[in-house]
């Protein structure tokens, strides 16, 4: 007997590709707000930020939107927009900002200004 208040569980095969990568940036969005500080009641107070693990994480964003912004259609825009705007984030929480185009994911969106 299921509870009609679980959603139905999804075989994977059956999930549109457009959908796992929106939903694997956004995770990876969630991950990096997490690791800036961005999500907490008082961003920026520097608990639980971790830079070294929001670099990784941004630059594994930006890998993935770069290589699939062709398959996205409308979700692109948006989710090129949340990249950058943590792309910007982690600048101004950086002690000793990176040099344009150093930055996590630069290598492959361009420099973030």
């Amino acid at each position: 007997m299921t509870d009609e208040l679980d959603p139905p569980v999804r075989d994977l095969a059956d999930i549109p590709a457009v959908e796992v990568i929106s939903r694997a940036a956004v995770m990876l969005m969630s991950s990096a707000a997490e690791k800036l500080g961005l999500a907490e009641d008082t961003p920026n107070s520097g608990a639980g930020v971790d830079l070294d693990e929001a670099r990784r994480v941004i630059t594994a964003l930006a890998g993935l939107v770069t290589s699939s912004v062709e398959y996205l259609g409308p979700h692109a825009g948006p989710i090129r927009e949340g990249l950058q705007a943590l792309q910007r984030a982690f600048r101004e929480a950086s002690s000793v900002p990176d040099a344009p185009g150093q930055g996590p994911g630069e290598k492959y969106t361009g420099p973030v200004h």
